[in-house]
């Protein structure tokens, strides 16, 4: 499902819209910020009702990869890239490779600047193709070199956010027995509830696609229908699909003690994170707890250790949660608040100490 918003403030360096010359599709192109180095974030193939909503997609989450990644303590800056398909659309082989030869042109015309990787709806095969018309892509197949799959740590990511969320909420980061719901089984939110149920977590789960509701029966969680996920009291919830679910509806009615995902943006508004906290419930930011992804990306790309070091980097995302936390609670601010400043703090260093891009 996707929400419509309206287009964000235009604080980027370059977006580059076009129609794809061999595909016909709309693709946009948003470098963010490229202050802390080359930007990197993901390619999305998804449906949008409009153009405008696939250009307001690609903003809104560029902007966002420029705080993960300054966050995250990476050498990177913000982008992201959007291939909108119409609604009802289809994509077969030929066409689909041909979008992402398209996306390929798009990016190798940002000289570098813009570093590409999959996204939603998006693979490690689609990465293979714009290798073909580009070397700015990281996350390739392992049988070609790349660093395979990223969904992985950014699971593990969300996981040790999750149990620093626990540990603030509840006083301990065991999930044995806490009621848990996942609002999207993706490629993320799926690998999270197989590990959160084999540690006896109570999983409620929900996800736009029915298919997905057979991994429900295999963990023994409760389905619920989309829309309805929010609605059943939770210890955490975790957004783990497309945007902007928290609408300010939803917080007045979410039933739960914290909320900790993977999902890029899941504010509906930047005021919902007051909102959140108005009713009592502890929000870690998107960009932080789903940071795992990106850092092993960059680090496999940039040759920063053995991929256990990478991994070993990627739990202590957890820690950071605990610092934004701490630093929320400690100057009465909302954890977006605090999480936005400490990624400041890094693009004002950065922008005094130019990094080579």
């Amino acid at each position: 499902m996707t929400h419509t918003l309206p287009l964000p403030d235009f604080t980027h360096e370059r977006v580059e819209v076009i129609t794809g010359r061999r595909s016909g599709l709309f693709i946009a192109v948003a470098l963010h910020s490229s202050v802390l180095g080359s930007a990197l974030g993901g390619a999305r193939l998804w449906t949008y009702p409009h153009w405008s909503d696939a250009l307001g997609d690609a903003l809104r989450l560029s902007a966002a990869m420029t705080l993960k990644n300054a966050t995250a303590g990476l050498d990177a800056g913000g982008g992201k890239a959007v291939i909108r398909m119409e609604t009802g659309t289809v994509l077969d082989a030929e066409r689909r490779r041909a979008a992402f030869l398209d996306l390929g042109d798009a990016v190798e015309s940002f000289d570098g600047l813009y570093r590409t990787a999959e996204d939603v709806g998006s693979t490690m095969d689609d990465m293979a193709v714009v290798a073909e018309r580009t070397t700015h892509v990281v996350g390739l197949p392992d049988a070609s070199g790349g660093s395979g799959e990223p969904a992985g740590p950014t699971s593990l990511g969300v996981y040790e956010s999750l149990r620093a969320v626990l540990e603030r909420t509840t006083g301990s980061a065991d999930v044995a027995g806490r009621r848990i719901t996942i609002s999207g089984l993706g490629q993320v939110g799926g690998r999270l509830a197989v590990r959160l149920s084999a540690e006896g977590a109570l999983l409620t789960v929900t996800d736009v696609n029915p298919e997905r509701r057979h991994l429900a029966g295999e963990l023994g969680a409760t389905w619920v229908e989309p829309g309805e996920e929010h609605l059943v009291a939770s210890d955490v919830f975790v957004p783990a699909g497309i945007g902007g679910l928290l609408t300010d509806e939803v917080i007045d009615a979410l039933d739960t003690a914290a909320v900790c995902g993977p999902a890029n943006n899941p504010l509906a508004s930047h005021s919902g994170a007051d909102r959140l906290a108005a009713r009592g419930i502890l929000y870690a930011p998107d960009f932080v707890v789903n940071a795992g992804g990106v850092i092993y990306l960059d680090h496999e790309a940039k040759k920063r250790g053995s991929r256990t070091e990478i991994m070993d980097r990627v739990t202590h995302i957890g820690d950071t949660v605990r610092r934004i936390l701490a630093d929320s609670e400690a100057r009465g601010i909302t954890p977006l608040a605090a999480a936005e400043e400490l990624a400041a703090e890094r693009l004002r260093a950065g922008a005094e100490t130019p990094v080579l891009h």
